[in-house]
């Protein structure tokens, strides 16, 4: 077996989307990665946890945000009903009698049976794979707030930290020792706040480690240790570009399957509204494949599974093959096994890769035979007593490694209200005003403040795509936080049904604490 390890981990996150409204945008994006990334990964995990021939281990972060979605009894019942009208819309769809048709149709069918089976508590299948050491399961910041955007008011940042670990051990009954830092992004001296929120150990980009103090003696191929005591393993580029990139990399194949043409647009809006879909849109079910890179989407050739399968499996071949002689060159010239690190969004495999969790599948399956040792960064870092002294660099993975993805012109106008109005919360948790009702008023209050900093939001802001949205969802939650600590000074602002409907509305972190806003 070569000598190193490879270590895989998925960070699994969606900004606080839960809506009122059945059948509505945000409704549908939750649904489409629980159904095509989320399903699909526990399935894969308890099936290569049982086969004797191979050992999965996996690390995976699960933000605050999408365990709260998980655990919400309401999108719990509705899931069944939206996974229904699409089977019902490819039985009923004469054009859709194909290869590509049955097979999605399959797909969905076994995915409601294994929702069924598992009574929709994937959060209880996540904690039992823990427990049988086949992944670790990190944390992240509570509504993934970009903490070096945060840091003109370090209680903002301990708030997005202290409430995430509440959360996490609310659900799985242990405070977690590892973090998936909000895309990646370090800033001097988080590290000590990290510390003091009991968090051990997380992953940066590579160059986060490359340009720190010193610079580390094995580069990204071994975890480094704060001077405060936090290990940070590096992203090796190495073996994440054939994954991720659509370009370079594996998902481009054109056997895969395409993912931006959709049925939600090529059927007609009266063949939608029969089976209750309001408006044209996307729909998760898509029958083609990625073809000849220079052809529109209108032409793309109908996708078909058996090759696209196959496909995966020929991939994963080559991934280990490649992971192997990199661990081999590696031990030439190092004196230690070596760790390749390689982190992802979780959705990547599922919901933007289709194949990608036969791909996560055959990772397990081939492994062994291909000399790879997979681990988890916990389970690496019990093995490795000795750890370099080093001080990280301030870094992200966006794009230019750094933080203009998130504070260009298109979204930094919000950096402002954040500051703003983290202020005035640290001012009003610091004047003790935590009797009774108010207390219950300040608790909502952090509750809006922590959703208002999602990056998610900037990102789409950046990115161009349903800004509307997002702006929506930035100033619905500021206004919200403004109306609720002003009514502290004036009574007659919020009613006792205002309150309630807000409380009902965004009914996130029941164990939220004012505290962790006190600067004393």
């Amino acid at each position: 077996m070569a000598t190193g390890k490879l270590a895989l981990v998925l960070h699994a996150h969606l900004p606080y989307v839960r809506s009122a409204t059945e059948g509505s945008l945000e409704e549908d994006w939750f649904f489409q990665a629980l159904l095509e990334c989320y399903l699909p990964l526990i399935e894969i995990l308890e099936a290569s946890s049982k086969a004797k021939e191979e050992n999965p281990k996996l690390t995976i972060s699960l933000s605050p945000t999408l365990l709260s979605l998980l655990s919400d009894n309401e999108l719990k019942k509705r899931f069944p009903n939206w996974l229904g009208k699409r089977l019902e819309l490819l039985e009923n769809t004469e054009k859709n009698k194909t290869e590509a048709a049955s097979h999605l149709s399959k797909f969905l069918s076994n995915q409601l049976n294994h929702w069924e089976l598992c009574k929709g508590d994937l959060i209880e299948k996540f904690s039992s794979l823990q427990k049988d050491h086949v992944i670790d399961i990190l944390t992240c910041a509570a509504t993934h707030g970009y903490l070096p955007l945060l840091r003109e008011n370090p209680e903002a940042v301990k708030g997005q930290l202290k409430t995430a670990i509440r959360e996490h051990q609310r659900f799985f009954g242990i405070k977690p020792q590892g973090i998936w830092l909000p895309e990646c992004a370090y800033y001097e001296g988080l590290d000590e706040l990290m510390i003091e929120a009991q968090l051990r150990y997380s992953v940066l980009d590579g160059h986060g480690l490359l340009h720190g103090r010193p610079r580390p003696r094995y580069g990204i191929y071994a975890p480094i240790c704060s001077k405060n005591g936090i290990a940070f393993f590096g992203r090796d580029s190495d073996a994440t570009l054939p994954v991720w990139s659509a370009r370079e990399g594996y998902p481009g194949d054109p056997q895969y399957r395409e993912f931006h043409r959709d049925l939600g647009w090529d059927l007609s809006k009266e063949e939608l509204k029969k089976i209750g879909i309001k408006s044209s849109r996307p729909l998760g079910l898509k029958l083609y494949k990625v073809s000849n890179s220079t052809v529109s989407l209108k032409d793309k050739e109908i996708y078909e599974p058996k090759l696209a399968i196959e496909k995966a499996k020929e991939h994963a071949r080559d991934y280990l093959i490649n992971r192997r002689n990199q661990l081999n060159k590696l031990t030439e010239r190092i004196e230690i096994d070596p760790i390749l690190v390689a982190p992802f969004d979780a959705e990547l495999f599922g919901h933007w890769w289709f194949e990608g969790p036969i791909f996560i599948a055959e990772i397990f399956k081939q492994s062994p035979s291909q000399n790879i040792e997979l681990t988890t960064l916990k389970e690496y870092l019990l093995e490795s007593p000795m750890i370099q002294l080093c001080e990280p660099s301030p870094s992200s993975w966006g794009e230019g490694g750094f933080h203009k993805y998130w504070l260009n012109k298109s979204n930094s106008w919000v950096v402002n209200q954040w500051s703003k109005a983290s202020k005035e919360m640290v001012f009003r948790c610091s004047n003790k005003l935590s009797n009774g009702k108010n207390l219950r008023i300040l608790r909502q209050a952090a509750r809006e403040l922590l959703l208002s900093q999602s990056s998610d939001w900037s990102f789409i802001l950046r990115a161009g795509t349903t800004t509307e949205l997002a702006k929506e969802r930035i100033n619905r939650h500021l206004n919200r936080f403004w109306l609720l600590l002003n009514s502290l000074d004036n009574n007659k602002l919020l009613s006792e049904s205002e309150l309630k409907r807000i409380e009902s509305e965004d009914r996130i972190f029941p164990l939220i604490h004012i505290n962790d806003w006190n600067r004393d």
